[in-house]
């Protein structure tokens, strides 16, 4: 059993069992990894592929032990890497953050910022996508550190620490007859047609469980990943706009008017969140810290000693 053996299987079920795809991000040949999952099967003497043909149309129940254990060398070998590349290189590396689009426009711009000014020899990357897409992400390693409403703190395999509290607030048009309402209630508001965040994203779920609770059906006619195409789409007068607080911007947004709706709808929580076995460098717990200065390199660490069982 070679390791490049284990990374091939590991890559062919990240990429959905599509081997091209694969070869493609191992930059290898299709063949190539086709023989060596043949050849690591016949040592093993099972299948960890189901085939149709040549196509793999699934994983078997031995496999996926396998992939299981397999995904765990991964990343136990990245952190080796890690702590190689700690005590020989301390300040260059590669930074990979997974967030949702409205923490990346509206939240990490100024620690990115002292980020860089701080570690200039690390780059960064920053994938954006669903808080399931985020917390996928750092789960399987793709990501170091995964920053998402809700979804990411409910893994077991992530220690997600509290970053901030927020809440939303609906922006209209100016002159709009809902700028008036004293106070905004939820019946006011569900009169008028909504804009709103898409179902997948942040916090929606808590919003819908308020408007469930009492009893008030919204009219939601347009959903959206991103607050600044919900803004479009208020300018336009389509609908009152229902967004996080922190996507409002006075200068950019002056020809919106901003209703605060914090008494209407429970704060939510944004989390960091990092696998409980990766090992982080030093200029990842810099992050964090960055992020959320009540976060220094002892109380990350006491943090992952308790997710682990350790006192």
């Amino acid at each position: 059993m070679k390791l490049h053996q284990l990374r091939y299987v590991h890559e062919v079920a990240r990429q959905g069992l599509n081997i091209s795809a694969a070869a493609e991000a191992l930059h290898t040949s299709q063949p190539g990894v086709s023989k060596q999952i043949q050849l690591l099967e016949e040592e093993l003497n099972l299948q960890i592929f189901q085939r149709n043909g040549k196509r793999l149309t699934g994983v078997t129940e031995p496999g996926k032990h396998i992939l299981k254990l397999a995904a765990t060398v991964m990343l136990e070998m990245q952190n080796i890497k890690r702590v190689g590349d700690e005590f020989s290189k301390v300040e260059s590396g590669i930074l990979t953050i997974a967030t949702t689009h409205t923490q990346a426009r509206y939240t990490l711009p100024n620690a990115i910022k002292q980020f860089i000014e701080t570690y200039p020899h690390v780059k960064i990357n920053i994938h954006q996508g669903t808080p399931e897409q985020v917390t996928a992400q750092v789960v399987e390693g793709i990501a170091d550190i995964g920053i998402a409403t809700e979804k990411i703190s409910q893994n077991e395999h992530l220690l997600c620490l509290p970053c901030y509290e927020w809440n939303r607030c609906a922006v209209v048009p100016k002159g709009h007859k809902l700028a008036e309402a004293d106070p905004l209630t939820l019946s006011k508001l569900a009169s008028y047609p909504l804009i709103t965040y898409d179902a997948t994203f942040t916090g929606s779920s808590a919003v819908n469980k308020v408007f469930h609770d009492a009893g008030v059906m919204p009219n939601i006619v347009l959903t959206a990943i991103d607050a600044d195409v919900i803004k479009t789409y208020v300018s336009l007068g389509l609908g009152v706009g229902l967004i996080a607080n922190m996507a409002y911007d006075e200068t950019r947004d002056d020809g919106l008017v901003r209703l605060d709706c914090s008494h209407l709808f429970p704060a939510s929580t944004t989390y960091i969140g990092v696998r409980k076995d990766a090992y982080l460098r030093g200029y990842m717990y810099g992050f964090i810290q960055m992020l959320a200065p009540k976060y220094n390199r002892r109380t990350i660490d006491d943090a992952f000693r308790a997710s682990r069982g350790f006192a």
